[in-house]
Formats: C-alpha cells, sequence, structure tokens
C-alpha cells in the first residue's frame, strides 16, 4: 500500500486541477483516498517517471525529460518525489 504523506497530499490537493477539470477532493483524507482508489504512486525521481511510464506501456517516443514531466499525471512534489496519477 502506498505510502502518501502530508506533502504528497498537499501536492494533490494544490495542483488536481491540472488534470481534473473540477477538484476531487478538499481534504488531506479525501485525497488519499482518491489516490489509493486511482492506485497513484509516488517515485523519487524523475527518471523514476520515465520507467513508470516506460513499465506501464505508455507511448514516450520522442518525449524529452522535461515532456514526461510536464504530462498533466504528474506532480512535482517539491523535494525530488513525483505523484503520478492515472486519471
Amino acid at each position: 500500500m502506498p505510502d502518501f504523506d502530508e506533502e504528497v497530499l498537499k501536492c494533490f490537493l494544490k495542483n488536481q486541477l491540472q488534470l481534473f477539470p473540477e477538484k476531487v477532493a478538499e481534504t488531506l483524507e479525501e485525497a488519499e483516498d482518491f489516490l489509493l482508489d486511482c492506485m497513484a504512486v509516488v517515485v523519487n525521481s524523475a527518471a523514476e517517471v520515465a520507467e513508470y511510464f516506460e513499465e506501464e506501456g505508455v507511448d514516450m517516443d520522442g518525449a524529452s525529460p522535461e515532456e514526461i514531466l510536464e504530462a498533466d499525471e504528474v506532480f512535482e512534489v517539491g523535494d525530488g518525489r513525483y505523484l503520478i496519477v492515472e486519471g
């Protein structure tokens, strides 16, 4: 079971509109429940974001590392980690 700490949950609450047309969570608890339901993952580096997409079979041909990190599903936590949410 992924461990969504407070930093990750706050990041999602603050930036959720980059992926969804309206808010899906208002509180830390709602954010955690939502992230668990959609099987979101936290990775420790930009390289791990690319590895995750590769493992999931996401077509990234020709995408630069910057473009991968700019995907709507990718949330930069701010401490080097990234939250990936499959919308």
